[in-house]
């Protein structure tokens, strides 16, 4: 993490908040299950399987793979198409999008978090370096892992500010998570709507940012 320059921590900053933000609100319509944090799937389908629920555990193995099929998605954007990040983020938008518009005609929940996971994916795919993602924006074990790292380092006459990016990245997560929480209470139609238009409006700010500094197609 400590090779993202300032603006990308901001936009990596950002885009945390709305993952935070959109796994609360995915977690509340499924009574529990997450649509970026897929290790809390993965055990809880695993338990519930072992429990005799095997419904629960299709489910939570259907969000896995909407996930990964994110990530494999934006990823194949992200090695071919010119300003990549733009593109993932404006994909990721219109999907949130698609499940305000499915909540609001009251379709099943299970189509909606298959896309938001699938939305939470993809945005893990926008600082890429030797085939591995640099930035996990939507889920917080590795940020605390950095996290704890740079605090070592800190007690033991290493970096000094090496702690402060992940920290900075987890409570964003923390904090959309509040905010995500809170917004639900209007309703999923409602704060799904907001995380879209904030997804929106990041991938807009990227594309300004790229074509106005002339910086090259894989920014």
């Amino acid at each position: 993490m400590k090779d993202v320059d300032r603006p990308a921590l901001t936009l990596s900053a950002a885009l945390a908040a709305v993952a935070g933000f959109v796994d609360a609100i995915g977690f509340l319509d499924t009574g529990g299950l997450f649509v970026s944090f897929m290790s809390g799937n993965s055990t809880q389908g695993a338990v519930d399987l072992l429990d005799g629920g095997s419904s629960i555990a299709l489910v939570s193995a259907g969000i896995i793979a909407a996930f990964v099929i994110g990530v494999t998605a934006g990823a194949a954007v992200s090695m071919r198409a010119a300003r990549p990040r733009a593109w993932v983020v404006a994909g990721s938008a219109t999907a949130v999008a698609l499940t305000a518009v499915l909540a609001l005609g009251g379709d099943s929940t299970l189509w909606r978090v298959g896309l938001l996971a699938a939305a939470m994916g993809a945005l893990n795919t926008l600082f890429l370096a030797e085939g591995r993602a640099r930035v996990a924006i939507t889920y917080a074990t590795g940020t605390l892992v950095s996290l704890g790292l740079g605090l070592a380092a800190l007690l033991t006459g290493g970096s000094r500010t090496a702690w402060r990016r992940p920290l900075l990245l987890w409570s964003s997560l923390v904090m959309g998570a509040v905010v995500g929480g809170l917004a639900h209470r209007l309703g999923s139609p409602v704060a799904l709507g907001i995380a879209a238009a904030a997804l929106g409006a990041a991938a807009a700010v990227i594309a300004l940012r790229a074509r106005g500094s002339g910086l090259s197609p894989r920014r």
